[in-house]
């Protein structure tokens, strides 16, 4: 009797900690968001050489913040169905480069982008998921 007593109250304080988490990111998710598609559609400007600028940095940074993006996305809406969260973080990463083609700002697109972009949701969604397991 007293575990099932135990059992309950530790998955009631877990809920209530994901539920805090949750509430967390559901205010950091949206500024980051803008923030993101701002950077993404500004225009582009012409690169200085700074030391640790190397060939390919622009697809480390996709998928830098496309993990973060997916991260806090799943944070905040931690029972969303993985296919719409997918669905979703894909159509924008598609929008943003057809956006940055169609504007005509000095960006353009580039298919290695969205694959870093698709990498990246995937390993903050799969983070997420991963220590959610670990310490929850």
């Amino acid at each position: 009797m007293v575990q099932i007593y135990l059992n309950y109250f530790l998955q009631k304080n877990t809920r209530l900690s994901l539920d805090k988490i949750s509430k967390i990111f559901s205010k950091i998710l949206p500024i980051y968001w803008a923030f993101l598609t701002y950077m993404l559609l500004k225009p582009g400007e012409e690169n200085h050489e700074y030391w640790f600028m190397f060939s390919g940095i622009d697809k480390v940074l996709h998928f830098c913040i496309f993990a973060a993006l997916g991260f806090s996305f799943i944070a905040t809406f931690p029972k969303i169905k993985f296919s719409y969260f997918l669905q979703i973080i894909l159509i924008y990463a598609f929008l943003t480069e057809i956006l940055q083609e169609e504007m005509g700002l000095g960006r353009s697109m580039e298919t290695l982008d969205i694959v870093a972009d698709a990498i990246g949701c995937l390993v903050g969604y799969f983070t997420y998921k991963i220590l959610i397991k670990r310490f929850f």
